[in-house]
């Protein structure tokens, strides 16, 4: 079964054609460009990019992964619609995958490991995963050093991510290169039993995590003195 595989939750804007069989998940094209503000100009020129790299159309596609982040507001939206748009067009199904799993797990590697994205602000969304990549903390947005003290608390021995890069100072922790981004096929796998067994599709709900930079006006100036 071909899938599409999109994420948009953090600098990185990432599609990826996946194979999806009874023997595993292999890539069969994938496309990541990282540019913060591009968002909406990149996805769709790489979702059609891919899915010529396979000589695919839309309709061969069997269901849609996407990244539920956390994530700033614009970024994880333009994912998450596009994602929810394609499949409703398609009839297809579409699972969502919590965007910092498919950066913490397939880091796992027989330690404890937290992974980290910018969330600006001067914090980081994060998460926990035990040796065997499974999620035990997180995902939540704190302060760097707020999430240093509680990776010392989960025994965390290593760090990954690009949050984890540019905080590297306040974590205090071993950091490894790559994955500096949600991987497409880590997402992809972690859908693989949903997929395999044709479950419900799932309703794409975003993880914010905080409440947006814009608000509503609570009420009105008067004009005259």
């Amino acid at each position: 079964m071909l899938v599409l595989v999109v994420d948009s939750s953090t600098p990185a804007v990432t599609a990826a054609v996946v194979e999806v069989s009874a023997d595993g998940v292999a890539v069969r094209a994938s496309r990541c460009t990282v540019d913060a503000r591009a968002h909406g100009e990149l996805l769709a020129p790489q979702v059609d990019a891919v899915l010529a790299d396979v000589d695919a159309r839309p309709a061969d596609l069997a269901a849609i992964v996407a990244g539920l982040g956390p994530g700033p507001f614009t970024g994880l939206r333009v994912g998450l619609v596009t994602a929810a748009t394609m499949g409703q067009v398609l009839g297809i199904p579409t699972y969502g995958v919590c965007s910092l799993d498919g950066i913490g797990h397939p880091a796992a590697a027989g330690e404890p490991v937290l992974a980290a994205s910018d969330a600006r602000r001067r914090e980081v969304y994060w998460a926990v995963y035990d040796g065997a990549g499974e999620r035990v903390a997180g995902p939540d947005v704190a302060a760097p050093a707020v999430v240093a003290e509680r990776a010392r608390d989960l025994a965390v021995t290593v760090a990954v991510g690009d949050g984890a890069h540019r905080y590297a100072d306040v974590l205090g922790l071993p950091v490894r290169e790559e994955p500096r981004y949600p991987d497409p096929l880590a997402l992809a796998r972690l859908a693989a039993e949903r997929i395999r067994a044709g479950a419900p599709g799932d309703p794409l709900t975003p993880l914010y995590l905080r409440r947006p930079d814009a608000v509503a006006a609570t009420g009105h100036k008067p004009v005259l003195p």
